[in-house]
C-alpha cells in the first residue's frame, strides 16, 4: 500500500497512482488528518475518499506509531494516550474510543485498532505491561466500534494487531488473543523499529503460525524489497512502506538489478533508460542521466518521477511473487532474485 499519511501519496498524483504505479488501495494517519485537515472538514466532505477524489480503498493507521515517536511530548495511561500536537505544541487525549470515531469520519475502508508500538529494545517487563494495556485497548475498540456505524453507506472493516515487542510468549499470547476475536483481518505491528532483521522474521514466524490463514496478514511499515519477500515467504499478505517514497525523494531508486542513488556521478553521462523494462512508463522514457540532473538541480519533477519509478517497482515485485506463489516456485524464485535486490549499482 503506497502510504499517503496526510490524505496524498507525496509528490504523486491520484491519477498516476491508478494508471502508472496501479495501486489498489492506499494508506492514510489517523493522527496526521486529525490535526489536519481536521475531523470537521473531513466530514463536511463526506470523509477522505470523497476529499481527495480516491474511488478506491483506503486503510488507516490508528496513530499508534506516531504517538510512541512522540515519546517526549506524550504520556501512557489506562485511559488513553495524551499527547502535544508536534504542529502548535496543543494537548489532545486519544482512547480507543474516540480513535475509531476518528476513523469512522474519516471514512477508510479499513481501520486500525489503537495501540502502543514498542521499541525493538523494550525489555520483557515493559513489553509485557505495553501488551496488557494494548490489548485491554483493544477490547474497548471492538466495544466501540461494533456500537457505532460507518458514516457515508460502505461498511468498513477493523483489524486489531499483535504486539508482543521481540519475545516469542509474548508474541504467541498477543497473536491467540487476536485470532479470538475473529476480525476480518490481523495486523502485525511494533517490528522494524530498532530490533535485529533476523528476529523480526523469528516474530513474524511465531504470530502467523497462529493467525488465521484465510483472513489477511498486514504487517506494518515494512519495509525493504528483501523484507517484503521473506515476510511473503512467512505467510504475509499486506504491506504498507514509506521507503519507496522517502527513499526516492533522496535519490535512492529501487530496480530488479539492484539499487541506484541518482545522485552519484556515474550516472551524469548514462544515456541508457532508467530500467529497461522497467514497471513504470516513465523507466523507458527519462534516461538516468536526465534524472540525475532533475536531482543536482534539485528539480521537483526528480522526487515526482523517482517516487513513481519506486512504488511502481514495489507493486511489481508483490505481482510477481504472487505469480509465483500461484505456480509454486515461489523460493526458488526468490533465491533468485534476491541478490539483484540487496546489490549497490
Amino acid at each position: 500500500m503506497p502510504v499517503g499519511t496526510q490524505g496524498t501519496v507525496k509528490a504523486v498524483h491520484l491519477n498516476e497512482l491508478k494508471n502508472d504505479i496501479q495501486a489498489e488501495i492506499i494508506l492514510g494517519n489517523t493522527y496526521h488528518l486529525y490535526l489536519r485537515p481536521g475531523i470537521e472538514i473531513l466530514e463536511r466532505a463526506g470523509g477522505l475518499h470523497k476529499f481527495n477524489a480516491w474511488d478506491r480503498p483506503i486503510l488507516t493507521d490508528s496513530g499508534g506509531f506516531q504517538v510512541f515517536s512522540l515519546s517526549e511530548n506524550r504520556k501512557l495511561r489506562e485511559e488513553g494516550a495524551e499527547f502535544r500536537s508536534h504542529i502548535d505544541g496543543s494537548k489532545h487525549l486519544f482512547t480507543p474510543e474516540r480513535v475509531m470515531d476518528i476513523q469512522r469520519s474519516i471514512g477508510a475502508d479499513i481501520i486500525m485498532a489503537f495501540d502502543e508500538c514498542t521499541p525493538g529494545n523494550a525489555d520483557y517487563d515493559y513489553a509485557k505491561k505495553s501488551l496488557e494495556l494494548t490489548e485491554r485497548w483493544l477490547d474497548r475498540c471492538l466495544k466501540r466500534f461494533h456500537e457505532t456505524e460507518p458514516k457515508y453507506g460502505y461498511s468498513q472493516s477493523l483489524f486489531p494487531i499483535v504486539q508482543g515487542c521481540v519475545y516469542p510468549d509474548l508474541r504467541k499470547r498477543a497473536a491467540e488473543n487476536v485470532a479470538s476475536k475473529g476480525a476480518e483481518g490481523n495486523a502485525i505491528g511494533g517490528l522494524a523499529v530498532g530490533e535485529p532483521t533476523e528476529k523480526m522474521y523469528e516474530m513474524i514466524e511465531v504470530v502467523n503460525a497462529i493467525l488465521p490463514q484465510d483472513k489477511p496478514r498486514y504487517l506494518m511499515g515494512v519495509g525493504t524489497p528483501a523484507n517484503l519477500l521473506e515476510a511473503i515467504e512467512r505467510g504475509v499478505d499486506m504491506f504498507d512502506c514509506i521507503m519507496p517514497t522517502r527513499n526516492g525523494r533522496n535519490g535512492q531508486l529501487f530496480t530488479k538489478q539492484g539499487v541506484m542513488n541518482m545522485r552519484n556521478k556515474q550516472w551524469e553521462a548514462d544515456f541508457s533508460p532508467i530500467e529497461p523494462e522497467g514497471a513504470s512508463a516513465i523507466d523507458t522514457i527519462h534516461t538516468k542521466a536526465y534524472l540525475h540532473h532533475l536531482f543536482k538541480v534539485n528539480e521537483i519533477l526528480a522526487l515526482q518521477l523517482a517516487s513513481i519509478h519506486n512504488l511502481a517497482f514495489y507493486l511489481w515485485l508483490v505481482k510477481e511473487a504472487r505469480k509465483h506463489i500461484i505456480a509454486g516456485d515461489f523460493t526458488a524464485w526468490k533465491f533468485g532474485i534476491l541478490p539483484n535486490l540487496q546489490n549497490r549499482l
